[in-house]
């Protein structure tokens, strides 16, 4: 046994009796624990049928590398950090993402670890904390801004990330993002179709990066079929439903109200649903609504709707894979994507 199985080893014996080890997984197969361990990198020099059957043997008894003994011979922890704002959608967001970055993870050695924060706090202490202590290899963030000042810091300290949306620093780093220009002007050219007039723009707050993006197709959008902007003030889509609600009851009880609505979440459209009903005017018929969603459920709410998906499984698992290419030091341009918006969709 050479010295780096002699960490692996030493750093599962505290666990031994609870948890299956390399020993263990070599008494199973009759091999030495150097040609276990060995057959778990994938290493060329074992055999492919004993590659095979040690890692056959491996999952099957739930074998998980001591991550103590993986930092003390690799200097890595082989753990992602996702630092995700407690607030953030509670539906098919955040269990999308995590399913989607955790589905991508699950055939290499990293494992994903969340690290919360609140609107309340400062959103760099999360990220200064995984970077100062080494806990993870690599970061995800999201609710990204034009000018992120955790990209300026992580970027500074040579620290791999990937962003859950684009910045405008003039600087290269890896991202995934959802095409949210194209999908405000897709959305705009669908309203113009159905004869809507006077469009409203339920946006997300103009410190995030999708904002501009967003608001950027919607203006382009108007321009190019001549309609006019009713301005939507004092709500985006992170206000709670009750207060988009309310916002919404009073836009829609202006002389000029909007006959068209563009609605950048999901969420929020239950929101404006019920307050459009609560002035007595219905869906489909004095106003038509586009909105994006991440999770298939408008429909349910109202077959009038209009949508367009956001597939935020498949984020994740592009967030997973740029990370992992900046951990391996991949160029920042190989690891940005940006995906397209589908095409609205009506019941």
């Amino acid at each position: 046994m050479d010295m780096r199985d002699n960490n692996d080893a030493a750093g599962e014996r505290t666990g031994e009796a609870q948890r299956p080890t390399l020993k263990t997984i070599a008494f199973m197969t009759g091999l030495g624990v150097t040609t276990v361990s060995r057959a778990l990198k994938d290493a060329p020099e074992i055999g492919e049928e004993t590659r095979k059957r040690v890692q056959l043997v491996a999952r099957q008894v739930g074998y998980r590398p001591n991550r103590a003994g993986v930092r003390l011979r690799t200097g890595k922890t082989n753990v992602i950090s996702l630092v995700l704002n407690t607030e953030e959608q509670v539906g098919g967001f955040v269990s999308d993402l995590i399913y989607g970055i955790s589905e991508h993870l699950a055939q290499t050695p990293y494992h994903l670890v969340v690290t919360p924060y609140s609107r309340t706090n400062d959103p760099m202490e999360p990220v200064r904390y995984v970077v100062e202590t080494g806990s993870a290899d690599g970061i995800i963030i999201s609710r990204t801004e034009p000018r992120d000042a955790r990209v300026r810091y992580m970027m500074e300290r040579g620290f791999p990330f990937a962003t859950h949306g684009r910045t405008d620093m003039g600087v290269e780093h890896p991202f995934h993002d959802f095409d949210n220009q194209a999908y405000a002007v897709q959305a705009v050219r669908k309203l113009a179709k159905l004869g809507r007039k006077r469009l409203a723009l339920l946006a997300p707050p103009p410190n995030l990066s999708y904002h501009h993006h967003m608001r950027a197709g919607f203006l382009e959008a108007l321009d190019e079929t001549g309609l006019a902007e009713i301005p939507f003030t004092g709500a985006t889509i992170d206000n709670s439903i009750d207060e988009i609600r309310a916002r919404t009851v009073e836009l829609m009880r202006r002389p000029n109200r909007p006959d068209g609505i563009v609605s950048g979440s999901g969420q929020a459209t239950f929101a404006l649903v019920a307050a459009i009903e609560d002035t007595g005017l219905s869906v489909g018929e004095d106003i038509d609504i586009v909105s994006k969603q991440s999770s298939r459920l408008l429909h349910l709410l109202r077959p009038t709707l209009y949508v367009v998906n956001e597939s935020v499984r498949m984020a994740g698992r592009e967030l997973a894979r740029a990370v992992l290419g900046a951990i391996d030091g991949k160029s920042a341009q190989s690891l940005q994507s940006l995906s397209a918006p589908s095409q609205v969709e009506s019941r």
